[in-house]
């Protein structure tokens, strides 16, 4: 439990952080000196200590939005396990909840840009679930993949301690999960290929127009629980990628926490050399991620 209660502590404080090292490699393959890596949490606080501004024609569900993102992408953390660290709520079918979880707290943010009456936050929700409707098949097909190849219904018992066995047997098809899986994370991130979390271009914006109308603490919700939802899809890839015994339970989250690092480095560098997809392409794009996760299915299960 303490194990569990540490990684889940590491889990909520350094979260922004991992913003914080994309933006710095980003910066860095610019050949800029970029923003300070401790820069997510100071606007986080500069957004904690500011007012909000509501407009006349919202209702609650509005309001309701951003608290409901954050709290169903927490209550996503309780269920998964950070470097084979038991996770503090377990039980058998919990992955079927952790999907859902997320696809919760993408309903609410969907749902309170469409409360704007907006049509530019209506076109940018309905962009954000469309391309879910893609992603979720492929995470769920990894998570399927995962179940069948440790015979664990449980989040604890497919990212436990098993996992090395698997590897060891079953190698090529976690590793075609894992890249299935790393794409779902860009993806569900709103990050590039799919879209980016800094344009202002009309045309393309999908994520960031749907929380235009928010400022202030709804703000600092919103984007600590995008930074929330980047560790947590980045746990599940580094979690399979290092699916290595470890002399110790302290070297595991070490190694886990080091692999999180590389996580954020290597979405820094995607975003540094590749270009932003065209609308029509992040369909295909995803549909190949489910691709993937089908086949290392089927090659589980040959």
């Amino acid at each position: 439990m303490i194990r569990s209660a540490i990684s889940f502590a590491a889990f909520l404080l350094l979260s922004p952080l991992l913003l914080g090292v994309v933006t710095r490699v980003k910066a860095i393959f610019a050949g800029r000196t970029g923003a300070p890596l401790l820069q997510p949490y100071h606007d986080l606080r500069r957004l904690l200590g500011k007012g909000a501004v509501y407009s006349r024609t919202t209702t609650w569900v509005f309001r309701a939005g951003p608290v409901v993102g954050l709290a169903a992408v927490l209550c996503a953390g309780l269920l998964l396990s950070f470097g084979g660290a038991p996770a503090l709520l377990a039980f058998p079918g919990d992955f079927v909840l952790f999907a859902y979880l997320l696809g919760l707290g993408r309903f609410a943010t969907a749902l309170a840009a469409l409360d704007t009456g907006s049509s530019f936050e209506g076109m940018g929700a309905a962009r954000e679930v469309t391309f879910a409707s893609y992603a979720e098949p492929a995470l769920f097909l990894c998570l399927v993949v995962l179940a069948s190849a440790t015979g664990s219904l449980s989040l604890t018992g497919m990212l436990g301690d098993a996992l090395p066995d698997v590897w060891h047997g079953q190698g090529p098809t976690l590793l075609l999960a894992a890249v299935a899986l790393f794409g779902v994370a860009l993806a569900e991130n709103a990050r590039i290929p799919f879209d980016d979390p800094t344009t202002h271009l009309e045309l393309t914006m999908i994520h960031e127009v749907m929380v235009l109308d928010h400022s202030g603490p709804d703000l600092a919700l919103i984007q600590y629980g995008a930074s929330l939802k980047l560790f947590l899809l980045g746990a599940l890839v580094v979690r399979l990628g290092l699916g290595l015994p470890l002399a110790s339970p302290e070297a595991s989250l070490a190694a886990f926490l080091a692999g999180m690092l590389a996580f954020a480095v290597v979405v820094g560098a995607v975003e540094s050399t590749m270009a932003r997809l065209r609308l029509t392409r992040v369909p295909q794009f995803l549909v190949a991620s489910s691709v993937l996760s089908l086949l290392a299915l089927v090659l589980l299960l040959r």
